[in-house]
């Protein structure tokens, strides 16, 4: 059964960054269930992002390490005329001048996450992130499983430092019972 859109909303701050949880549950009966929810995220998420420059209606999505919540990656993108490719690729790839609009990261070496966290910014890349529900590493947006569904934080300080645009409709989610940016 496919669940309506369920939003909490909570504000943690720290000195070095803010960030903003919300709750979906959007995780249907079955074994596709969390695959659907994580593929249904990934498409909001990507909706609400505007990349500087001319707009593609295609973006490429690299994944990088293991994904802990499904191994099936591939966003479902409300609407018409947008796509993403799904590759998987290595830290080591994306750093050596990969073409990768949205970074996946999986389960990884800590050393490689700082890397390729440390390489996104300032470039338009989207970082989404299953292996830090916190969302303390420096992705701009971290999924985690959350009874009784999926969830995901929004990271204020990674989102700042780039040049990519993000509606703010998806940033208000965080704000969903009285939070403030």
């Amino acid at each position: 059964m496919l669940a309506s859109l369920f939003l909490i909303g909570a504000l943690a701050s720290t000195p070095q960054m803010a960030v903003q949880a919300a709750s979906q549950t959007i995780v249907e009966d079955g074994v596709d269930g969390m695959t659907h929810a994580v593929n249904r995220i990934l498409g909001g998420i990507v909706t609400y992002a505007r990349w500087p420059g001319a707009e593609r209606p295609d973006r490429i999505l690299c994944i990088v390490g293991t994904p802990r919540l499904t191994d099936r990656i591939a966003p479902e993108l409300p609407g018409r005329g947008q796509t993403v490719a799904v590759r998987r690729t290595s830290a080591a790839a994306v750093t050596a001048g990969s073409d990768c609009d949205i970074l996946f990261l999986g389960r990884m070496a800590v050393a490689d996450r700082q890397r390729l966290i440390g390489w996104v910014r300032g470039r338009p890349v989207l970082t989404i992130t299953d292996d830090d529900p916190a969302c303390l590493y420096g992705a701009m947006f971290c999924l985690a499983e959350r009874p009784p569904g999926l969830g995901f934080s929004v990271n204020l300080d990674s989102i700042g430092r780039g040049p990519l645009r993000i509606d703010p409709r998806v940033l208000k989610i965080g704000q969903a019972d009285g939070g403030a940016p």
